[in-house]
C-alpha cells in the first residue's frame, strides 16, 4: 500500500520540488543544515499535495486512458476519500514545518508567501484541463514557492539578493517548459481524444490514428522557452556583482552549462520530433530532460557557495530510486 501512496505522490519528481525552497535559501545565503533540510519537507509535501489534489480533479478525464491506469485512483488501489485525506495531511505537514520554521526564525512573512504559492497550484489543479495555457498558474507557484525558501532569511523582498530573483524567474521558467512541453506531451493522446484545453491541443498537437503531429509554432515555443532558460542561467556572470570575478570554477560551470543546454535542445528534439506516439518513449525522454535541465541553477550558484553542486545529483537520485522502488523501472515511471 506505501508505493500506491508513492505512485499517488508522485515521488519520482518529488525532489525536484523538494529542493526549490531550500535553492532559493541558498541564494541568499542559508547555510544552515536544519533549515534546509526543513525546506526541503515543505517543499516535498507540498508537491505531495499539488499533484495528489491535481489527479482528483482530472478523475473524470484521465479514468478513460489505458495508458495511465496504474495511477492509484485509476486502478481504484486508493479510494478518492483517502485521496482526500492524504492530500489535506500533506499539506497540513508542509504548513506545520513552515510554522515551526517561522517560529525559530522570527520570521512570518514567509506563510504568506508559501499560501500565495500553494494557491496558485489549486487553481491550476482546478481549471487545468479546462482552458488552455493555465500551466502560467504552477510557473508562478514555484516562483513563489522558491521566494518563500528566500524569505525565511528576511522578512523584506527589498533585502532578496539579485541572484535570488534570477533564482525564482528560473525555477518558474523551467516548470513552465516542463508543464507546457512534457506535460502537454505525455498525456497529448488521452487529452485530445477526451477534449481537454490545453495548450497543446490549442496550438495544434495532435495524435490522429496513432500519428503524433506537432505543429511547428508548437516546437518554436519549447526551444524559445528552453532558450530563455539558459540566457538567464548565463546573465548574472555578467550583471552580478558576486559573479563577476571569473576563476577556474567559472570556466568550469560555463561548459558544463553549455553541455547541459545542448543536451536539454537534443532531448526535446527528440521528444517533438517522434513521428508515432509513443507513451513508452516520451516517459524515456521527459524523464531524461527532468533530470537535466534541474542541474542549471545548482551548477550557477556554485559561484556563491561550491556545495550547492552536490543539489545536481538529488533529482537524479531521487527518480531513479522511486522509479526502482515504485515501477520497477530507471526512467519510465508509469504514473508520469
Amino acid at each position: 500500500m506505501i508505493r500506491e501512496y508513492l505512485k499517488l505522490s508522485r515521488s519520482f519528481n518529488a525532489v525536484l520540488t523538494g529542493i526549490s525552497p531550500v535553492m532559493g535559501a541558498i541564494a541568499m545565503n542559508q547555510i544552515d543544515i536544519v533549515s534546509l533540510i526543513l525546506l526541503f519537507f515543505v517543499g516535498f509535501f507540498g508537491h505531495t499535495f499539488g499533484f495528489v489534489f491535481n489527479d482528483i480533479m482530472d478523475y473524470n478525464i484521465d479514468k478513460s486512458s489505458r495508458e495511465i491506469s496504474d495511477r492509484p485512483l485509476i486502478s481504484g488501489s486508493i479510494s478518492k476519500r483517502n485521496a482526500w485525506m492524504f492530500a489535506m495531511l500533506s499539506m497540513a505537514l508542509s504548513f506545520l514545518i513552515a510554522i515551526y520554521l517561522s517560529v525559530t526564525t522570527g520570521h512570518y512573512v514567509p506563510l504568506i508567501i508559501l499560501a500565495i504559492s500553494a494557491g496558485f497550484i489549486v487553481l491550476y489543479d482546478l481549471i487545468s484541463k479546462k482552458f488552455p495555457f493555465t500551466d502560467i498558474f504552477v510557473a508562478i507557484g514555484i516562483f513563489f514557492l522558491v521566494l518563500y525558501g528566500a524569505m525565511t532569511v528576511t522578512d523584506s523582498t527589498l533585502q532578496i539578493s539579485p541572484i535570488t530573483w534570477f533564482v525564482c524567474v528560473l525555477g518558474a521558467i523551467q516548470v513552465l517548459f516542463m508543464q507546457i512541453v512534457a506535460g502537454g506531451m505525455k498525456d497529448i493522446e488521452n487529452d485530445y481524444k477526451r477534449g481537454a484545453k490545453t495548450l497543446a491541443i490549442a496550438m495544434g498537437v495532435r495524435v490522429i490514428e496513432g500519428k503524433l503531429l506537432v505543429s511547428m509554432s508548437y516546437k518554436a515555443l519549447a526551444f524559445f522557452i528552453q532558450l530563455i532558460d539558459l540566457i538567464l542561467v548565463f546573465l548574472p556572470f555578467f550583471i552580478v556583482r558576486e559573479f563577476q570575478n571569473v576563476t577556474l570554477l567559472t570556466y568550469g560551470q560555463w561548459i558544463v552549462l553549455i553541455l547541459v543546454g545542448l543536451l536539454m535542445f537534443f532531448l526535446s528534439y527528440r521528444l517533438l520530433s517522434m513521428t508515432h506516439f509513443n507513451r513508452v518513449k516520451a516517459r524515456k525522454l521527459i524523464g531524461s530532460h527532468y533530470m537535466v535541465n534541474f542541474t542549471l541553477v545548482p551548477i550557477m550558484l556554485m559561484t556563491l557557495n561550491p556545495w550547492a553542486g552536490i543539489l545536481v545529483f538529488f533529482p537524479a537520485i531521487g527518480f531513479v530510486l522511486s522509479n526502482l522502488i515504485v515501477h520497477r523501472t530507471l526512467l519510465q515511471p508509469k504514473t508520469m
